[in-house]
């Protein structure tokens, strides 16, 4: 009986030692794999060559159709002027419309005056960035009250991440071979790599309650540069 339970006590230490060297991916009785891990980091600065913007109307009026009215009024003066200044219908898409009624109330806490108000936001993708500043004098003067943000862009950023990843993975390995001669060891074969595309920093630019007064002079804008960061992670065999 006490060699019977012997045998399987083996058994089970046999099997829970086969199963340790399989969830390790070594063979048993083989030593594990030394390695060595650096990182790196590639940055491409770019001009960029788009913009989008928020462009709103917000009306208001005792009647509905009235405020409907002078909304639609202001909203074709705007895309008239677009259209003069070369932007394609395409690249005007309404991206907000709402209409709702409002209450103001007296010192007395009494209702003074019963409106409705319509608000229109499109949103413009402006394709010529030398005349960014000259549509939006231009959109205010025709009725634009809202310009709620301006985001910069580059349309194709193909060439330049590829050109950060080179960079990143190329600073990574320089990094392994520096550890490497500074531990005093010899980099084996490369185990891994990882790259990371980090986001791209977009210039703002943000007119949010400007009003509806004409500007005096064409707005000055600064598209500055958008940087594309990747970032690359390596593990190689140390010999």
């Amino acid at each position: 009986m006490k060699k019977s339970l012997l045998v399987i006590v083996a058994s089970i230490m046999a099997v829970m030692s086969l199963a340790a060297c399989a969830g390790s991916g070594q063979p048993a009785g083989m030593p594990n794999l030394r390695t060595l891990s650096a990182s790196g980091s590639g940055e491409v600065y770019l001009v960029p060559d788009v913009a989008y913007i928020n462009v709103g109307i917000r009306v208001d009026a005792d009647e509905v159709s009235d405020a409907l009215s002078k909304n639609n009024a202001q909203a074709n003066s705007i895309s008239e002027v677009l259209q003069q200044l070369g932007v394609d219908k395409k690249d005007v898409q309404t991206s907000n419309f709402n209409v709702y009624p409002m209450m103001d109330y007296g010192i007395d806490g009494q209702v003074s005056r019963r409106y409705y108000v319509v608000e229109n936001t499109v949103y413009i993708t402006v394709r010529d960035l030398t005349s960014l500043g000259k549509l939006l004098d231009a959109v205010v003067r025709s009725g634009a009250n809202t310009i709620n943000g301006i985001s910069f862009d580059v349309l194709d950023k193909t060439a330049a991440e590829a050109k950060a990843r080179d960079m990143a993975i190329a600073n990574a390995k320089a990094e392994a071979e520096a550890i490497a001669a500074s531990a005093g060891v010899k980099l084996g074969n490369l185990q891994s790599v990882n790259v990371y595309t980090g986001g791209i920093a977009v210039p703002m630019y943000d007119a949010k309650g400007i009003g509806g007064a004409a500007m005096d002079s064409v707005v000055p804008i600064s598209a500055g540069q958008l940087k594309i960061n990747v970032e690359a992670s390596v593990i190689y065999e140390i010999k």
